[in-house]
C-alpha cells in the first residue's frame, strides 16, 4: 500500500456537513484495510482566487495509507460531490503523522490571542530580560 496527501476543499454552505463526510471518507479507506494517518480540519479560510463566486471554503487534510482501489473510489466521490469544490491527492514517500505547518501556525496564532486577552493566563511565563553586567 502506498501513502497519499489529500486536501480538499468544501463549499461553505455545506460545512456542517464536513464531519459526516470526512467520517464516510474514512469508512471507505478501513472498510478496505487502510489507515488514517493524519486529519486536520483547518476550517473555514479565505480563497486565493474565487471559485463560482465563492470567496471562502472550509478544508480538511488527511494522511492515509491504502491502496490503488480505494484511491480511485475516494477521488471519484470527490468529483461528483457537489460540496467538494476541489481536491488534490499527493503520493508520499512515508507516512506523515506530525501536526501540519497550517496546525502549527493555529497553535500560534491561537496562544497569541490567548496572550493578547486580559485576565488569562499565557501559555508560557514572561521572562524579564537583565542587561548584562
Amino acid at each position: 500500500m502506498r501513502h497519499y496527501e489529500i486536501v480538499f476543499i468544501v463549499h461553505p454552505d455545506q460545512s456542517e456537513q464536513v464531519p459526516a463526510m470526512v467520517e464516510r471518507y474514512k469508512g471507505v479507506i478501513s472498510g478496505r484495510k487502510g489507515t488514517v494517518h493524519r486529519l486536520e480540519d483547518w476550517g473555514r479560510r479565505q480563497l486565493a482566487y474565487p471559485l463560482a463566486k465563492v470567496h471562502k471554503a472550509h478544508y480538511v487534510l488527511m494522511n492515509i495509507e491504502c491502496d490503488n482501489e480505494t484511491l480511485t473510489e475516494l477521488e471519484h466521490s470527490f468529483k461528483f460531490s457537489d460540496a467538494v469544490l476541489r481536491h488534490l491527492i499527493v503520493a508520499m514517500p512515508k507516512a506523515w503523522t506530525a501536526p501540519s505547518p497550517m496546525m502549527k501556525e493555529e497553535k500560534s496564532k491561537s496562544m497569541m490571542e490567548r496572550e493578547a486577552r486580559p485576565g488569562e493566563a499565557p501559555a508560557e511565563p514572561a521572562r524579564a530580560e537583565r542587561p548584562a553586567a
